[in-house]
């Protein structure tokens, strides 16, 4: 499960910026109806959903893609080549190019609270940090500074008994790969651990399922299946998978003549397409207890598609989702408490920041949040001055 995130100078991003799953203290009416909507890990409360919302250029996408990066480099470094230069733009104004960018994630794997941390430039990595809290305490499992010394013994510093010798481990990471990766390539178990957490836990975008997977989510949920797609406004009253040579395709079937089938991947619209794979991935994610960050996850679905989305993990046991959206319709506190709705702005120096409904003391939750942003109480609004007139003057009409 996800605790918490940060990420610095990262397109978009020039100072840290925060994305925190841990629930605020709100005792309110409405929030007390929404139990659904968050989960307890130890003494912790977390938030099962959390939406970005902002203006376009704001920087939502530039938080999923730091995301997304970090993970990449975490599963992939290990195959990092002397001489690598790692794909991502640092933040382009005041000399920010040449400052380091950073990512720190809190997170629960098998159980343990685990804090995870590196710092980076365009071509190696600078630092490394593992922590770990085998019972209240935060303890050391290893970190690295590569401006400490020229020796991996000065570089490097570790914890007791968190990994079977660790200076070979050390010895052969580059400055391109992060130690981590390295070590989880040599089957040092903690690393493993860690590795498949961002592997197998930590999901950005749609995930290609298994076959096997695919068709057994399917089995066990087909009724909700066929709900959401009635939802979304289709004809289809029914949905079957078919074994055709080594492959299993989906085939549909409509409500005018039900004894004619049809190819989901190739005959239905991209629109069903898309909800199908969406609702599957999410059953994974909802059943498994996993965490999902989706850019634009509702393009192309209507409200009630999309809160039905947002309710399917809100109904699971600690699944958790991160998304961006530009449909204010979601913005309803009686679906969503105050520290689940998250604002992207960009300020006078072009660059991100991030800010919650919770940070608003003066919102009470009797009044209109979709009304409030479109007003521009959060600034995290389109910025557009249009009119029919305005657009006639800049096409010189």
């Amino acid at each position: 499960m996800l605790l918490e995130m940060r990420f610095s100078n990262f397109f978009s991003i020039k100072d840290e910026v925060c994305i925190d799953f841990k629930a605020g203290n709100i005792n309110t009416a409405g929030a007390k109806k929404l139990t659904d909507n968050i989960f307890s890990f130890n003494d912790e409360t977390l938030l099962k959903v959390q939406g970005l919302f902002g203006p376009n250029a704001s920087g939502k996408s530039s938080i999923i893609k730091a995301a997304q990066f970090c993970r990449k480099l975490i599963l992939e470094s290990a195959q990092y080549n002397e001489g690598a230069t790692f794909d991502y733009q640092p933040f382009k104004f005041d000399d920010y190019t040449v400052k380091p960018s950073s990512f720190f994630i809190d997170f629960v794997a098998d159980g343990i609270e685990y804090e995870y941390s590196f710092s980076f430039i365009k071509h190696e990595i600078l630092t490394e940090e593992l922590y770990y809290y085998p019972g209240k305490r935060r303890s050391k499992v290893f970190t690295r500074n590569e401006t400490a010394g020229s020796s991996k013994s000065e570089i490097y510093s570790f914890g007791e008994g968190q990994f079977v010798k660790p200076l070979d481990v050390a010895q052969s990471t580059g400055k391109q790969t992060l130690f981590i990766s390295r070590a989880s390539q040599m089957d040092r178990e903690l690393s493993k651990k860690i590795y498949n957490y961002f592997r197998t836990q930590l999901l950005i975008g749609l995930p290609k399922l298994s076959e096997q997977d695919t068709v057994e989510l399917f089995n066990q949920n087909k009724e909700l299946i066929l709900q959401a797609l009635k939802m979304a406004d289709s004809d289809i009253v029914d949905v079957f998978p078919l074994k055709l040579g080594d492959l299993i395709n989906f085939h549909t079937t409509h409500k005018r003549q039900s004894d004619i089938s049809f190819l989901l991947e190739g005959e239905e619209s991209a629109g069903t397409i898309q909800i199908f794979n969406l609702l599957l991935i999410l059953l994974d994610v909802c059943k498994n207890g996993k965490t999902l960050i989706l850019d634009e996850f509702d393009a192309s679905l209507h409200t009630e598609l999309a809160q039905f989305i947002l309710d399917m993990v809100n109904a699971s046991k600690s699944a958790q989702f991160l998304f961006t959206s530009h449909n204010t319709n979601l913005l309803d506190i009686k679906k969503m408490r105050r520290d689940q709705i998250l604002f992207t702005n960009k300020k006078e120096d072009g660059s991100t920041e991030v800010y919650s409904l919770f940070d608003f003391k003066d919102f009470r939750e009797n009044m209109d949040a979709e009304k409030c942003y479109l007003q521009e109480r959060f600034d995290a609004v389109p910025y557009i001055n249009s009119s029919i007139s305005i657009i006639k003057n800049l096409l010189g009409e």
